[in-house]
């Protein structure tokens, strides 16, 4: 019996120094495919006595302070603008203020699509937006509203190999992201092409060139819009998600991973019936509130501009609709809504398979 219980010892410590060691590159990979499951609607638009808004949209957001801090577009008939809220726990969402930004130095006007991190060499927050151009506003205090300095831009004007391409289209949903050296922008066209400018950290925001096409498809739905990089926590790897239209009409995510932001990118989970998140690898235990898996942004495990995520805890901030929804496409009833993914390869890490 003693010699059993020996053995058993035994094998139970060589296994847990097994797992123990499991290195970090292999103990946070990305899984081949994706199962989520939804939150009801956790933020939905407050309109006031100046904005009557239809839909909240295209969200942002990173945890700094011990709240998270959220910003949106805005969206009516008359057009878009920016939105701010914050709140320390997702149960708080929905009773949140809002801060409507066309009352900052950011100005009214068609402002749409922001995105938020830190550029630590500079110590300043910067909130990237579209306006007809790819604009941005800097801030010492993410939680003060108030303090954005008025937009600037990173071009000065559309870059020739966007008007070359964009078609019919439309230029949007800017993304910067950056590794040790160098700073990237992506935008998309609603054509068919993602692309990708570039700049070294000691000179951001300027200097953006070197403008390329990134990724194309053919078929512009494939390669829609709302494109969103990551750096993957733990590994030589980063990850491109860009929203698409399926044959049914409803949004939904496709994937691809690379060891550089300059790509190449290989597909990872990005078709129909393997999505990164679509309404088909999506439960919604309260309830499908929408068919749309639409633009929205992954929550970080750091804030600045190296966009960090934990892959053993994928949570994505979306927009979505009433199925049911139609009419004015900027007066669609877009909410906000969290996914949580619920087959997470880190097991080890999270106590669950």
């Amino acid at each position: 019996m003693k010699s059993r219980i020996r053995y058993l010892t035994t094998l139970a410590g060589v296994l847990l120094t097994a797992l123990l060691n499991v290195p970090a590159a292999d103990a946070a990979a990305l899984p081949g495919s994706f199962r989520w499951s939804s939150s009801g609607v956790l933020i939905s638009p407050k309109s006031d006595a100046t904005h009557d808004i239809a839909g909240i949209k295209d969200p942002t957001v990173v945890y700094s302070g011990g709240k998270y801090h959220v910003f949106a577009s805005t969206a009516n008939a008359a057009g878009y603008n920016l939105v701010y809220l914050n709140f320390s726990d997702w149960s708080q969402a929905a009773s949140a203020p809002q801060y409507y930004l066309d009352k900052t130095a950011i100005g009214s006007g068609y402002r749409a699509a922001p995105q938020v991190f830190y550029f630590a060499p500079q110590k300043k927050w910067y909130l990237v937006y579209q306006n007809g151009n790819a604009a941005y506003s800097t801030n010492s205090d993410i939680g003060d509203p108030n303090g954005w300095s008025a937009p600037k831009t990173f071009y000065d004007a559309m870059p020739d190999i966007i008007k070359q391409n964009i078609g019919n289209g439309y230029w949007v949903d800017m993304w910067v992201i950056c590794d040790a050296a160098d700073c990237y922008l992506f935008s998309s066209d609603d054509n068919g092409h993602l692309y990708r400018s570039q700049t070294t950290v000691a000179n951001f925001p300027n200097g953006f060139g070197n403008t390329v096409i990134a990724m194309a498809d053919p078929n512009r739905y494939n390669l829609f819009e709302a494109s969103n990089v990551y750096k993957i926590a733990g590994r030589n790897q980063y990850l491109l998600l860009v929203e698409a239209i399926g044959s049914d009409g409803r949004r939904w995510f496709r994937s691809w991973t690379s060891s550089s932001i300059a790509g190449t990118w290989r597909p990872l989970a990005d078709t129909e019936s393997n999505p990164f998140a679509r309404a088909n690898n999506v439960t919604f235990p309260g309830g499908q509130w929408t068919k749309d898996i639409s633009h929205g942004e992954m929550l970080r495990s750091g804030n600045d501009q190296t966009l960090p995520i934990n892959p053993c805890r994928l949570r994505y901030l979306y927009q979505g609709m009433d199925p049911n929804a139609g009419g004015d496409y900027n007066s669609l009833p877009w909410r906000l809504g969290l996914l949580t993914q619920t087959n997470s390869h880190c097991w080890w890490k999270e106590g669950r398979r």
